[in-house]
């Protein structure tokens, strides 16, 4: 098992990152897959139309997500860690740290590329589409 650690500077608050991540109308909008989450502790999460889903394990809106997290292509009933800590450089600007541990070895390289893609780049393409209206 290996450990993704990455750290994405958004230029967007604190809270509208968390809600970019948690509210599934919005992920929707951002991703174009379908998403569902109650933003509540305890819950079953997914996105991309299922392909990535999970339960919400601590959620602090606006600084922490923490969640049991798998993809379809992970073991049977093996779920990661994840942790993503909010925290607040200036106005309007966020680092985003994200931990996930207990990753499969063998999808390590494309689960690093997958946060990347599935959710940091369509939430600053979409950050910078707001700033151009």
């Amino acid at each position: 098992m290996k450990t993704i650690k990455q750290t994405i500077l958004f230029n967007a608050s604190a809270a509208d990152i968390y809600d970019y991540i948690i509210n599934p109308r919005k992920f929707n909008i951002i991703t174009g897959g379908k998403a569902s989450n109650t933003g509540k502790i305890g819950a079953k999460f997914f996105c991309y139309d299922e392909y990535i889903f999970g339960t919400n394990v601590e959620l602090v809106p606006g600084k922490k997500i923490v969640q049991k997290w798998a993809c379809a292509d992970f073991p049977d009933k093996q779920f990661s860690d994840v942790k993503i800590e909010l925290k607040v450089k200036g106005p309007k600007q966020t680092e985003l740290i994200l931990t996930q541990e207990n990753v499969p070895d063998e999808l390590f390289d494309d689960l690093t590329i997958l946060w990347n893609e599935f959710y940091f780049d369509p939430i600053k393409d979409h950050i910078e589409d707001l700033m151009w209206k």
